[in-house]
């Protein structure tokens, strides 16, 4: 039998620990109504949202349908490198607008009838242009980050080919790269991409222009920009971005051309460059220029010139435009240079009648026309078409006019050129620099 000391002891406890409980219960019990408090006050915050909400619409439901689809959305991400075509990216072909700006004082401002009717005619054509940019945005910069001295001018050239026909889910004449890469090196200002063989190397001390298009149902977007890895050159490449950023704004409905031109050389001519110690004038390349893009054309007609001009050319609404300029520590003036890489369909030729006696050129005319149309190409193209021993056949449909060939264009040995290009659709409400990006 237990002492009774030890009895009174236990009692002690039980005693202490019902009490315990009971603070306890009294907690959880405070704790609960708190909880049924904020559960009222949050739905009656639910209630008047959906008060101002359509009959049958939920706010709860509707969030959680909203962070559902931000869950899924947030799985479909860009691979590194990109291989994912960016149509995957935008339901029902809503692709990101460039950056648009309101037109000056200067140019024409269309009624507001006029406006909503011609909107409604371009939106698929805008909408077009719109995939095109988004793909070479992408592709580019991805490509900034990719391009390092020490790669081969083809193997630049070739991943941002492979990258970009990714990029824009390349469909035969439907959608795809719309000109051979260009990668002018220094002297060399334009229409440069390497042939077969070419074992040409990227250095530190180059200044290397990329210029690359793709284009959807032959809706091209044209955009260039300049690499150059030694921050010497920076301030060449500063008066290029600038002089072309002054073409765009300068550009617009009813805007006469030779105006840009003037705008452009002022700016342009306003910088200079220290080379090795020797201070060189920035100079516009003067036979080079901008130009209107038409649909499978990427020389439509009308030119932008980079100087002075009297040019009274007027811009028109529903244009589209590339406003490229080129600067240059040389004279300011290109000539042709030699082993032409790029070349185009002949657009007065094309779709009539050929009379060419050579079997073999006339085979290769059908698989320029069947892959190409009058877009440009080069010859690794022809070369990925397992095309062979083709020189002489090219040469033939050039001297019969059917084909142009268009060589690299440079300025004197020694000197550097940059480039810098955006392509503006002329909307009647405002102009979209479609191409624009957060790189430049």
């Amino acid at each position: 039998m237990a002492d009774v000391e030890e009895i009174g002891e236990v009692i002690n406890n039980n005693e202490a620990a019902q009490s315990k409980k009971k603070r306890k219960k009294k907690k959880k019990k405070n704790n609960t109504e708190m909880e049924n408090i904020v559960t009222s006050l949050e739905a009656v915050e639910l209630d008047k949202e959906d008060a101002g909400r359509p009959e049958g619409e939920n706010s709860s439901n509707n969030k959680k349908k909203r962070n559902r689809r931000n869950r899924k959305k947030g799985q479909q991400q860009q691979t590194d490198p990109p291989s994912i075509p960016v149509s995957s990216f935008f339901t029902n072909n809503n692709f990101p607008h460039g950056e648009e700006v309101e037109y000056g004082t200067n140019t024409r401002i269309t009624n507001t009838e006029k406006i909503e009717k011609t909107t409604d005619e371009y939106e698929e054509m805008w909408q077009d242009f719109r995939q095109a940019a988004e793909a070479h945005r992408q592709t580019r910069q991805y490509m900034q980050k990719f391009i390092k001295p020490g790669l081969t001018m083809i193997e630049i050239c070739e991943e941002l080919e492979g990258i970009s026909r990714k990029m824009i889910n390349e469909d035969k004449l439907n959608a795809g790269l719309a000109f051979p890469t260009g990668c002018s090196l220094n002297n060399c200002a334009a229409h440069y991409t390497p042939n077969a063989g070419d074992k040409t190397v990227l250095t530190y001390d180059d200044v290397c222009k990329i210029d690359f298009g793709t284009h959807v149902n032959g809706r091209i977007v044209d955009c260039a920009f300049t690499v150059a890895f030694n921050p010497r050159y920076d301030p060449l490449l500063e008066a290029v971005k600038d002089a072309t950023n002054t073409g765009i704004k300068t550009a617009g409905i009813d805007v006469c051309l030779g105006e840009i031109g003037d705008a452009v050389q002022e700016t342009m001519e306003s910088y200079e460059v220290e080379i090795d110690g020797k201070t060189y004038p920035i100079r516009p390349v003067s036979n080079l220029c901008g130009h209107n893009i038409g649909k499978y054309r990427i020389h439509a007609g009308k030119t932008v010139p980079i100087v002075r001009s009297n040019k009274m050319t007027r811009m028109e609404e529903g244009e589209v435009y590339a406003i490229e300029t080129f600067g240059t520590t040389g004279r300011g003036f290109v000539v042709n240079d030699v082993d032409c890489s790029h070349y185009m369909r002949n657009f007065e030729t094309f779709g009539k009648p050929v009379n060419i006696g050579c079997a073999r050129s006339k085979r290769l005319l059908h698989v320029i026309d069947e892959n190409f149309s009058t877009l440009a190409f080069c010859r690794r193209w022809l070369d990925r078409l397992e095309e062979k021993k083709y020189l002489l056949l090219l040469k033939n449909l050039c001297e019969h006019g059917l084909v142009k060939g268009y060589p690299p264009l440079s300025d004197i040995k020694g000197c550097y050129t940059a480039q810098y290009e955006h392509t503006i659709l002329l909307r009647p409400e405002c102009k979209e620099i479609v191409s624009r990006g957060d790189d430049y």
